[in-house]
This record gives structure tokens, C-alpha cells and sequence, in this order.
């Protein structure tokens, strides 16, 4: 019933806990066609529900539920005890009325989220908290920089780019401090995300990408028709953004190794600390490539079955911007990954030693 209602008509959203099913009304459908007759029902439910926040805590509405049958997968009817959402809609000729929206779920992710971060702490100790405050610094600079920045019609890609260059020092900051592999680890993780960047401007450009791959994409553009949203640029943002998380994985993994490398063996040569970190590097290359393509399969497999199963043309399919769009996505990452590797081996193999050549040249001088 929600998805039916006016968006503008409706007036707030509050928690609420059912506490009497009131009654169940079915209405029967004859649908006559070529295949012979069908009958569906919809279901109305009238409950009463218990407000549990906002400024009508604790009062006692009427709601109703409406279950189609006409729907694939039968959607759970209200019981009493149930923790829903209700809407308040305010329809000119019916006057003012609540309705079910959700099951109240945000309540479990809390759970889940605060279970999340005492582990961290038991585990990690101190370095569990570090973690914490680097994803609550992350999550600050996407939901509260980034996103209010595109809204607001600011340049996408340029703030994009900062608050790439944001999530990485304060990651690297927090969890790791002023040192030397956290140095190495930033430089070479800002290298391959603008390897990473670059790529994805250039393949967007070349493939004569949109932006538009979904309904969403659509709606972007309707926020603001005088000075509509960049759907390029978004989907610049979504693979910077996307890929970092990886990129600075390797980076700091290949920092940490080629530092404990240097400390055991205080004499190593600049190359042969290169070569080392390319070695390394080889190992690494495989797994993070692959956490990448499985993290955007997985996040858009249901979109994938059914573009298989609807469209017979392999041609068809793959030449889809959605399609296109995800692939860049993969392979955008995955390039910086790759020069992740020797740009960070090159960057310590300079920082690691260049105060023992400086010790050097001044015992020769």
C-alpha cells in the first residue's frame, strides 16, 4: 500500500509495536485470460499499533496492512508483538491515516553493528579502537561530505578526489601513526587509486559511458532539472571510492613486509628491497583481484540472473552499460591494484634507505 501512495503525501514515518489485530478482510479477484481463470486475493489487515518514538511515543492508532497475492512472494502478515514501521498519509479525500511501510529492521543491524565493534575491541585492543575511529571518520566523510556535496551540485570529481585522499591518511593516521610504512603505504595507495581513476575516465570516455545504468540514475536527474546531476562523474566516484578500500590493503600489506624486511636486514640495497616488494606483490595480486570481482558479483547477483535468463544475446549483454558499467567497476580496481604493487615497492625502496645513503655520503664526504 505504500508503494501506491503519493510520496508527497506522506507526512512521517515512527516505530511501532502491533498490539491487536482488529480484522482480515479478503477480497477475491477473478482474472479471466487465454490460459483460463485465475483467482487472487488482496488482504487488508486493520491493527492497532503502539508508537514507540517521536512525539506521539506511546499513543495507541488504527493501521492497516494490505498483502497483494497478485505478488510472487507472499509478504508476511502482521502478528501481535510485531515491531513495524507505520506512515502517516495524508490523503485529501480520505483524510489523515497510518499505514504498515517495513518490518522494523534497522533495530537488528544496531545489534549486529554493536556486537561488530565489541569484538573489534576484544580482539584488537587498542588497535581494534583505532579501527573503529578510522570507519567512523570514513563513514563521516562519505555520508556527510561527499553525498551532500553531490547534492548540493558541487564537482564530483573533485570531491571525490578529496575524500579519497581523506579516507587514507586518517585510516592510515589512526591505525598505523606517523611512520614510515604509514607514509609509504598512503603514497603508494593515492598512486594506484589515480591509476585506478585515470583509467576509469579514460575506458568512460572511450566507451561513450552515461552514467544512466538504472531507474536510480534516472531519479538523480530529476532532483534537480535546472542543473541535473553528472552521472558520469558518479560513476567516476562509485569506483574511486570502491576500489580504495583494496588498493590501501595491498599498499599498507606491502609497506608492513618491506619495513620488517628492512629492520631484519638493515643493509639491503634500495633495488633489492624492490624486488623484494614485487615478489611479495605477486602473492597478493591474485586475492585482491579476486576480492574486488566477487565484492561487485555479489552485491548486483540477483541484476545479473535476470539479465542472463531475459536476454539470449551474449553481444546484447555485455555491450549493457549497467553490465559495462559493473565490469569497468572490476577492472578500474583491479589496474590500480596492479601498479599498486611496484609503485609501493618503488616509493619504500626510496624512503627505506634513503637516510642510511644520506649517512653514507656524509662518512665519504
Amino acid at each position: 500500500m505504500l508503494s501506491k501512495a503519493n510520496s508527497e503525501s506522506i507526512q512521517e514515518m515512527l516505530k511501532a509495536q502491533v498490539i491487536q489485530i482488529n480484522n482480515r478482510n479478503i477480497e477475491k479477484i477473478e482474472d479471466d485470460n487465454a490460459t483460463g481463470e485465475k483467482t487472487t486475493e488482496n488482504i487488508t489487515i486493520e491493527f492497532s499499533a503502539k508508537i514507540l518514538n517521536g512525539y506521539k511515543k506511546g499513543m495507541k492508532v488504527p493501521a492497516v496492512q494490505t498483502v497483494d497475492s497478485y505478488l510472487p512472494i507472499k509478504i508476511k502478515e502482521i502478528e501481535v508483538g510485531d515491531k513495524i514501521l507505520l506512515c502517516r498519509i495524508n490523503d485529501p479525500k480520505d483524510g489523515n491515516y497510518w499505514i504498515f511501510a517495513e518490518y522494523l529492521r534497522s533495530d537488528t543491524l544496531l545489534w549486529l553493528g554493536g556486537i561488530f565493534i565489541i569484538l573489534l575491541i576484544i580482539f584488537g585492543h587498542l588497535q581494534g579502537i583505532n579501527t573503529i575511529l578510522s570507519l567512523a571518520f570514513t563513514c563521516i566523510s562519505v555520508f556527510y561530505v561527499l553525498i551532500p556535496a553531490i547534492l548540493a551540485g558541487k564537482n564530483i570529481y573533485f570531491w571525490a578526489v578529496c575524500v579519497s585522499i581523506f579516507i587514507t591518511a586518517t585510516t592510515l593516521l589512526i591505525v598505523y601513526g606517523t611512520s614510515k610504512k604509514a607514509l609509504c603505504a598512503a603514497m603508494g595507495c593515492l598512486a594506484g587509486t589515480a591509476v585506478s581513476g585515470g583509467i576509469a575516465l579514460v575506458a568512460g570516455a572511450v566507451m561513450k559511458l552515461t552514467g544512466v545504468v538504472n531507474d536510480e540514475s534516472l531519479y538523480l536527474l530529476y532532483l534537480n532539472p535546472d542543473n541535473p546531476i553528472n552521472l558520469k562523474a558518479i560513476t567516476f566516484a562509485a569506483i574511486l571510492i570502491g576500489a580504495i578500500g583494496a588498493i590501501m590493503d595491498v599498499a599498507i600489506s606491502l609497506s608492513s613486509a618491506l619495513y620488517e624486511v628492512k629492520e631484519k636486514a638493515p643493509n639491503t640495497p634500495a633495488h633489492e628491497i624492490f624486488r623484494s616488494g614485487l615478489t611479495i606483490g605477486r602473492d597478493m595480486m591474485g586475492t585482491m583481484a579476486n576480492t574486488l570481482v566477487l565484492a561487485y558479483i555479489g552485491s548486483s547477483l540477483s541484476l545479473v540472473l535476470l539479465l542472463i535468463a531475459y536476454r539470449t544475446s551474449w553481444l546484447g549483454l555485455f555491450n549493457r552499460e549497467l553490465i559495462v558499467a559493473e565490469i569497468l567497476q572490476t577492472l578500474s580496481g583491479s589496474f590500480g591494484i596492479l601498479f599498486t604493487i611496484p609503485l609501493t615497492s618503488l616509493i619504500c625502496a626510496w624512503i627505506y634507505t634513503i637516510k642510511k645513503n644520506t649517512k653514507v655520503t656524509a662518512q665519504k664526504s
